[in-house]
C-alpha cells in the first residue's frame, strides 16, 4: 500500500470550519495537506504545490469551483473531489464533464471521503500504490497480474484494467459509458455492448457465475460487490 505523507492534498473552500475540520482529519491520516479560502489562491496553490488531490467546493466567490476544476485539469494529473450542497443530477454531471473525478454532496461521512480519496489514489496514481489487497483480489499493477482468492487470473491488457477499475470502485455502480470514458478511453469508437462482452469474459474467469460479484444493476450499469 502507499505510504500517506508521500500523498498531497489541496482542500478549497470558502468554509474556515470545513477546511479545518478536514485539514486536521486528513493530517491526522498522514496525509500532506494545504488549505485555501477561494478559488483563485486555490489555483494560485496548486500551481506551486502540485497535488495529487484537490478536494473541491463548488460554490466559492470569485471564480466558482466549476471554473477552478477547468483550470486544474489543464495543470496536469490531478484528482478532484467536487463538495457541494447541492444534490442535482444537473451539478454532477456539469462538474463530471469538466473534468472531475468524484463528487460528494454535503453534508457528508469523512471516512467516506477517506475511502473516495483511496479509490483516486489507486486509479490514477498506480505508481504509488503497487500491490493492493481490496478483498479478496491483490492487484499488481507493477506485474499488470490480479489474484482472486490466492489464484492469479489470466486476464488479456484490457480485462486486467476493467477488472481493476470495477475492484477498486466497488460498492459504486458505474455506467457502461463512463467505464468505456475509464477504461477504453474517450477516444473508443466502439458500441457500448463491448462493454457487456467483457464482463460476460470476467465472470467465466472468476466463476461468478450467479452474477454475485459482478452485479448488473438494470437501467444503471454494474457494480462488484465485495464479500
Amino acid at each position: 500500500m502507499y505510504q500517506p505523507e508521500e500523498i498531497r492534498i489541496l482542500i478549497i473552500d470558502d468554509e474556515p470550519s470545513i477546511l479545518k475540520f478536514l485539514s486536521l482529519g486528513l493530517q491526522n491520516e498522514g496525509y500532506q495537506v494545504l488549505t485555501a479560502e477561494d478559488g483563485i489562491s486555490g489555483v494560485n496553490a496548486a500551481q506551486e504545490y502540485q497535488p495529487h488531490i484537490v478536494i473541491l467546493d463548488v460554490m466559492m466567490p470569485g471564480i466558482d469551483g466549476y471554473e477552478v476544476c477547468k483550470l486544474l485539469k489543464n495543470m496536469g494529473a490531478v484528482a478532484i473531489i467536487m463538495l457541494t450542497a447541492k444534490d442535482e443530477v444537473e451539478d454532477r454531471v456539469k462538474g463530471l464533464t469538466l473534468g472531475a473525478d468524484d463528487y460528494m454532496s454535503k453534508p457528508f461521512s469523512f471516512q467516506e471521503l477517506l475511502a473516495r480519496i483511496h479509490a483516486r489514489i489507486r486509479n490514477q496514481f498506480p505508481h504509488m500504490v503497487g500491490e493492493m489487497q481490496i478483498g479478496p483480489f491483490r492487484i499488481d499493477d507493477r506485474r499488470k497480474e490480479i489474484r482472486y482468492d490466492q489464484r492469479v487470473l489470466s486476464l488479456s491488457a484490457t480485462e486486467y484494467e476493467l477488472l481493476k477499475y470495477l475492484v477498486v470502485n466497488h460498492g459504486i455502480v458505474l455506467s457502461k459509458a463512463t467505464i468505456l470514458d475509464k477504461v477504453w478511453g474517450y477516444d473508443f469508437g466502439g458500441q457500448e455492448n463491448i462493454v457487456e462482452v467483457y464482463i460476460r469474459s470476467l465472470r467465466e474467469k472468476l466463476d461468478d457465475r450467479e452474477h454475485q460479484l459482478i452485479r448488473t444493476i438494470r437501467g444503471s450499469g454494474y457494480r462488484v460487490d465485495l464479500p
